[in-house]
């Protein structure tokens, strides 16, 4: 941890359903870190571009709108807030419109290139932990830890299924498994940004380990680099 930053960067990937927002919330509260919800601030981005009636294709108007846009998060209890131009839209970002619209939003290298640029405003003075699949090798990639999270697909689909079923839907163990293997070909194969290991990233497998475990891990990790700054 260089001198002068109040903790370290923490740089969280892996696959959709290793448990990584869990994790990385978890081990944000445990170290007094902020939790940067980088996915919250592309969904304020899709809520502004339907707002507006910009298209995912409209490069040069998706320009003109995020140089005059303003994507910021706040602590309020503990849980991130996201201020999109002043204004709290932690609620509206959650809708299923949203839902369906972040991700071509997210994908469009325009989109990527600007909150790129303020995930790092955010995070420079560290004492933050971000997930992602980029994050790593992309946003920070000079973060002082990287971790990226892997599991197997049968365990990886029976998580997702129970936050499904919590959530009122019902969806087949094979269906949940194919959705997650075509997301992971997504995330792997798509042209920018894709999901990959940083080369000096600590693999950590959660096919066996609860949430718990997984946090204790890397809080562990975080211990190991910067044992003085870490005393939880």
């Amino acid at each position: 941890m260089s001198p002068g930053k109040r903790g370290l960067i923490i740089a969280i990937d892996g696959v959709a359903g290793s448990g990584k927002s869990t994790t990385a919330k978890l081990v944000a509260q445990r170290l007094g870190y902020m939790h940067m919800d980088t996915g919250a601030m592309y969904r304020a981005v899709a809520l502004k571009m339907l707002r507006c009636g910009v298209e995912v294709t409209d490069s040069e108007k998706i320009d003109d709108l995020l140089r005059n846009t303003t994507v910021t998060q706040k602590e309020s209890d503990s849980q991130p807030r996201i201020v999109l131009d002043g204004a709290d839209v932690t609620d509206e970002i959650r809708t299923p419109e949203i839902s369906l619209w972040v991700g071509p939003v997210s994908e469009n290298p325009l989109v990527r290139q600007h909150l790129v640029r303020w995930q790092r405003e955010l995070g420079k003075d560290g004492g933050v932990v971000l997930e992602g699949r980029d994050i790593g090798t992309v946003v920070f990639p000079d973060a002082d830890l990287k971790v990226y999270m892997v599991a197997d697909l049968k365990a990886r689909a029976k998580r997702r299924r129970k936050e499904m079923l919590a959530k009122g839907l019902d969806q087949s163990q094979a269906e949940v498994e194919a959705s997650l293997a075509a997301r992971d070909e997504r995330d792997s194969t798509r042209e920018h940004s894709p999901l990959r290991k940083a080369d000096d990233a600590i693999v950590v497998d959660t096919t066996n380990l609860t949430i718990g475990d997984q946090v204790e891990r890397v809080v562990e990790l975080a211990r190991k680099i910067a044992p003085t700054a870490i005393r939880t």
